[in-house]
């Protein structure tokens, strides 16, 4: 066996497919989650780091030992910092307090250098997304890094093309509709664009915070669902293979997360919660003898000194 065969690297994608047991009422169509925690690094982001990285070495942009720099809400550090280990680049990596410890955490573990931006009282919001932009160019100019520019780089779709691929072939064709949040809008719009091709009639859902429904048509906002909603509508977005943008509120989506932790036994973080929520309400549309597919995004592991696990009146909710 080569040594490619034995990567890490290797072991991202091809995720299962799992059916809830108790969330989805009687009556309604059947949820699956594709368990993207099955990654290396716990999260969907993997599939997407790999594919810039490699689309860049592939063409020349990435010379070999040549220094990385990306701006992330932290999965998207974490699942670079993965890569570049595994590839021998240095990353730095610029994020913020607005989000979770453990992932700025693991990013550092992995080797990635990290400057923290500020937040407004640790939320999400279009100012912050700016700020981490901003420095993550300065980084670029001062020391000729390659920028991985995930809001801007279209060779992640790739990633969710196949991603795509894995939820026709797992479900036999049987998908009735996708739902999934959005931060790049890489992974609902991948997803989406594979899917639709194969069968236009399948329902596409995107979802972002309803504090921040710029996608809808609402103001900006600060909220506090990591990974998602990055308070302008973003280079990537492309509204042609989406049908509809919902959205869900952070308290509900937390909730959520909860429910699917103690009813399921699936432990997952915000975005999860706010999947799920939206894909319930679409299994009801549906009805019985229907598939609806939504992205169990990443571990509830990175989240557990966050308010979304680490609080006493849980048991209340």
């Amino acid at each position: 066996m080569t040594d490619a065969e034995n990567s890490i690297l290797n072991r991202i994608g091809n995720t299962p497919l799992i059916a809830l047991k108790t969330l989805a009422p009687e009556g309604s169509a059947r949820v699956f989650l594709k368990i993207e925690s099955e990654n290396p690094t716990g999260s969907m982001k993997d599939r997407m780091a790999l594919a810039m990285i490699e689309a860049a070495e592939r063409d020349g942009r990435l010379r070999p030992g040549a220094p990385v720099v990306e701006y992330t809400g932290g999965s998207t550090g974490v699942s670079l910092a993965m890569v570049c280990a595994v590839k021998g680049y240095s990353l730095h990596i610029v994020s913020s307090d607005a989000f979770s410890i453990e992932k700025r955490r693991h990013m550092q573990a992995l080797g990635a250098d990290l400057t923290v931006v500020a937040s407004d009282r640790g939320r999400m919001d279009a100012a912050l997304t700016r700020a981490m932009i901003a420095e993550a160019d300065r980084i670029r100019r001062e020391t000729g890094a390659f920028w991985t520019d995930q809001l801007k780089n279209a060779d992640q779709l790739a990633a969710y093309h196949a991603m795509g691929a894995e939820i026709w072939e797992q479900t036999d064709g049987a998908v009735d509709a996708f739902v999934q949040a959005t931060g790049t809008a890489a992974s609902a719009r991948g997803v989406s664009e594979f899917l639709k091709a194969r069968r236009r009639s399948i329902r596409t859902v995107a979802i972002e915070p309803t504090e921040s429904a710029v996608h809808s048509g609402g103001e900006t906002g600060a909220h506090r669902i990591e990974g998602v909603g990055a308070g302008f509508v973003v280079p990537l977005w492309d509204p042609s293979p989406i049908d509809e943008v919902a959205t869900v509120s952070t308290g509900d989506a937390m909730a959520m997360a909860r429910r699917l932790a103690r009813e399921e036994g699936i432990f997952a973080g915000t975005s999860t919660g706010a999947n799920l929520i939206v894909a319930l309400r679409v299994a009801g549309d549906l009805g019985p003898n229907h598939c609806v597919v939504t992205i169990m995004c990443d571990s509830g592991v990175k989240y557990l000194s966050t308010e979304l696990y680490n609080r006493t009146d849980q048991a209340d909710e």
